[in-house]
Order: structure tokens, then sequence, then C-alpha cells
């Protein structure tokens, strides 16, 4: 079920977008990102901080692969890009993280370990010949 379709015009809009979202979360929600390479992941996981854990300074987990965020709720960001199989999974415990608001970048190189309720943020660049889109982002966001 689509519950937001909407065009951001830059970083910080998108940043607002996830923050708003962030308001409808208990705990325990698990949001599986969608996106290429520098269209807005991390912003967007930013701006779930900013509701979730306000004083973190969120960055990409490429290299420590999760980044904890303590607050009112805890948000668990992950960077899934250089998990190959279950074991890798077992071995930085992303199965002990229960409770928590998973936030998943590269979501799609684990599709076995999503559960199947879920929220799904797919970030698109806007296919524009104008300078002025170029920053602009497609967010889609469903719930399954």
């Amino acid at each position: 079920m689509v519950i937001l379709n909407v065009i951001s015009a830059s970083e910080r809009e998108t940043e607002n977008i996830a923050y708003q979202f962030a308001k409808t979360l208990q705990g325990g929600e698990c949001i599986a990102l969608y996106g290429a390479l520098g269209v807005g992941k991390t912003a967007f996981v930013r701006g779930l901080a900013a509701c979730l854990a306000p004083d973190s300074a969120v960055c990409s987990p490429s290299y420590a692969i999760v980044n904890e965020y303590g607050g009112p709720l805890r948000l668990c960001h992950f960077d899934m890009y250089r998990i190959t199989d279950e074991d890798d999974l077992y071995s930085i415990g992303f199965y002990d993280y229960e409770g928590s608001v998973l936030a998943i970048e590269w979501s799609e190189r684990i599709p076995y370990a999503l559960p199947a309720h879920r929220y799904e943020v797919c970030l698109q660049k806007i296919d524009s010949e104008k300078e002025e889109d170029r920053a602009k982002r497609r967010i889609i966001i469903t719930k399954q």
C-alpha cells in the first residue's frame, strides 16, 4: 500500500519528509531503503534520526555496516552493500536489534532477511535536462 508519493526539491526537504514519517513510528519497524548511489538514502536516515534520536550526527555506515543512534526510539542504520550472505548478517548481529527502528540501505542485497511487514522507501532521481531539477527526487513510501 502506497502511503506517500512526493517530489523532494532538495536534500533538506528529503530530511523533512523523513522527519514527518518518523513521527508515525513506534519502535520495531523495518524501513528498507532502495535507490542508486547518491540518491539520498543517508539524507532520509538523517531525517529519521532528527526525530527519533535528535542529538545524533548521522553518517553513512558504509565501513562500520551499522550505526546505532539512541533517543526516544533506538535507530539502527545499516548499509548492506558489502553483505553477501546470511552468515554476514549473523556476524554483524543483524538479528539482535529487535525492538529498534531499522533503516536499511542497499536492502535489495538481503531480500531473504527482510521482514514481511516493513516499509519500503524508494528514492529516484528525477529525469530532467533542466538544471533546477537536478536535486529533485521522487520518494515513494509503501507499507508491505
